[in-house]
C-alpha cells in the first residue's frame, strides 16, 4: 500500500510503525474470511481492509476522529486472526493499537461511552474494586431488564453466580518446588481473573510445584495493562505494565527466573508484546528481557515432563482462544498436553473464530458479541464434548453463559489428571468457602 506521510510526521515512532504495517498492506482481501466481524456484519469497513483504509486516512490527514471511523475501529475484536491469515505479514495488532490511542486523544466521545470506558478502566484491572462491582451486578442481575442501555444490562449478567473467595495463593511469596528443582519461574496472577476464579492459579501452582518448579508471586506485580491498552489509555496501560517490568527484573536479578509463566492469554499477548510497547522508553531494555521469558503456561508445560495420563474416557471440547492460537501462534500445545494426560480432544468447526469476549469487547459491543457466542457454543456442543476447554478466562466466563457443559481451564484438567483434585465445575460445586485449598 502506498502511503504519503511527511518526513515531520514519521518522525513520530508510532507513524513511523504504522507506515511500515500500512506499506506491507497489497489489498488482498484474504483476511475477510477470516474477521468475525465481517461474517457477522458483511461490511467492508468491519473488515480488516477496510479499517486500515479508515486508519491510513486519519494518520495520514492527521484528522479529526469521525463518529463513523470510530464506529468501525470499536467494532474490532482484536483477535488477529486477520495476523495469521495473511499472506504478507501485515501487524495488525500494533496498527489497530496505534489508531485506538490516536482515537483517545484526538476523539470526545459522548458522555455514556466516556462514562462506561472509565468506569470499566477503574475496576476491572483491580481485583478488590472488581469482586465488590461483581457483588453489586450479582444484587443487580434480576433487575436487569430495566436497564436502557444494553451494554449495562451485559455488565449485570457478567456476574458470576457465585463468587469465590479471596485465594491467598495469589500474595506475594514462593512456592517450593516437590522433589528435585527443575526451574524457577514467576506466575503472572492477573487481575479480573483473580476476582472470578480463583482455581486457575491454584491449580497452575499446584501442577508447576509437582513438576519441579519453584513458583514466585512477584511482588508488586499486577494488571498486565492489556484492558487499557486496547482502549487506547496508553499512559494507564503503560503504568500497569511498568510495575510488573519491575517487580520480575527484581526476581530476574536477584534469585533469577527461567520463565514468566502466564495462563491468561490475552494478558500474555500483551506481556510478550512489552519490548515493542517500550522500544522507545528509558525501561525498554528491561521490558525486551521480560518479554523473552514470558511464556503461556503450555509452553512452559511442553518443557517439563508431563506424565503420560491412563484414557479418562472424557471428551474435551477444546475452544483456542485468539489471543493464544493468533496472538502468541500457541496451536498445539494445549491439545497435545490434554491427549497425553489422557483426554480425547474435539476441536469445534471454524476454530479460528473469536468466541466475542475479547477483553471488554462483550461489555461495550455485546449485540455482536452475543452473535459470536452463540456461533461458538453451537459448534462446541457439535462434537458432543464432556467438558470444554479453554486458556482464557474471558473466553471461559463468555462460553460458560451460553452453555450447560462444564467450561474449565486447561490447567486445571492437567492439575487433575497429575493428582490434583477434580475441577470445581465437573462436578457443579463452587470453590469452598472454608480456606485456601490445599496446594499438593
Amino acid at each position: 500500500m502506498q502511503t504519503t506521510f511527511t518526513e515531520d510526521q514519521l518522525k513520530d515512532p508510532g507513524i513511523q510503525r504504522a507506515n511500515e504495517i500500512l506499506r506491507a498492506c497489497v489489498h488482498c482481501g484474504f483476511c475477510t474470511a477470516t474477521c468475525p466481524t465481517y461474517q457477522v456484519l458483511g461490511d467492508e469497513l468491519d473488515s480488516p481492509r477496510g479499517r486500515i483504509y479508515l486508519i491510513k486516512d486519519m494518520l495520514e490527514n492527521e484528522r479529526v476522529p469521525d463518529e463513523k471511523t470510530v464506529k468501525h475501529i470499536d467494532r474490532c475484536l482484536s483477535c488477529l486472526a486477520c495476523m495469521t491469515t495473511c499472506p504478507s505479514g501485515v501487524h495488525y495488532m500494533h496498527l489497530v493499537d496505534h489508531a485506538r490511542a490516536y482515537i483517545e486523544k484526538n476523539y470526545k466521545r459522548p458522555f455514556s461511552d466516556r462514562a462506561l470506558r472509565w468506569v470499566l478502566a477503574r475496576i476491572l484491572p483491580y481485583p478488590g474494586r472488581f469482586r465488590l462491582a461483581l457483588l453489586g451486578a450479582k444484587i443487580g442481575r434480576p433487575f436487569a431488564f430495566l436497564m436502557p442501555d444494553a451494554r449495562l444490562k451485559a455488565m449485570l449478567k457478567m456476574a458470576p453466580k457465585h463468587i469465590p473467595p479471596v485465594s491467598r495463593n495469589d500474595d506475594p511469596q514462593s512456592f517450593a518446588p516437590e522433589g528435585v528443582k527443575k526451574m524457577r519461574v514467576a506466575l503472572m496472577t492477573g487481575c479480573a481473573q483473580r476476582a472470578l476464579n480463583t482455581d486457575i492459579n491454584d491449580a497452575t501452582i499446584r501442577l508447576l510445584k509437582r513438576l519441579g518448579c519453584e513458583v514466585v508471586i512477584a511482588k508488586g506485580a499486577g494488571c498486565c495493562g492489556a484492558l487499557t491498552h486496547h482502549m487506547g489509555r496508553e499512559d494507564e496501560s503503560h503504568a500497569a505494565a511498568a510495575k510488573n517490568i519491575r517487580a520480575w527484573v527484581s526476581e530476574m536479578d536477584g534469585a533469577g527466573l527461567d520463565a514468566i509463566v502466564i495462563n491468561t492469554s490475552g494478558c500474555g499477548t500483551t506481556v510478550k508484546d512489552y519490548g515493542h510497547m517500550f522500544r522507545n522508553d528509558a525501561l525498554a531494555a528491561d521490558a525486551a528481557r521480560v518479554s523473552s521469558i514470558a511464556m503461556d503456561v503450555s509452553e512452559l508445560l511442553m518443557k517439563l515432563d508431563l506424565p503420560q495420563g491412563e484414557d479418562k474416557k472424557l471428551t474435551v471440547g477444546y475452544h483456542a482462544a485468539c489471543s493464544l492460537q493468533h496472538g502468541q501462534k500457541v496451536k498445539t500445545f494445549p491439545k497435545d498436553l490434554l491427549k497425553r494426560a489422557g483426554f480425547k480432544v474435539a476441536e469445534p468447526a471454524d476454530s479460528h473464530l473469536c468466541c466475542g469476549s475479547a477483553g471488554t469487547y462483550n461489555l461495550m459491543q455485546p449485540e455482536i458479541s452475543a452473535k459470536l457466542k452463540e456461533r461458538k457454543v453451537r459448534t462446541l456442543e457439535a462434537v458432543k464434548p464432556d467438558i470444554i476447554a479453554a486458556g482464557n478466562i474471558g473466553c471461559m466466563v463468555q462460553i460458560g453463559s451460553g452453555t450447560q457443559v462444564p467450561v474449565v481451564h486447561t490447567v486445571e484438567l492437567l492439575d487433575w489428571a497429575t493428582g490434583g483434585p477434580v475441577p470445581p465445575a465437573l462436578n457443579g460445586q463452587a470453590r469452598r468457602d472454608d480456606g485456601v485449598p490445599i496446594l499438593r
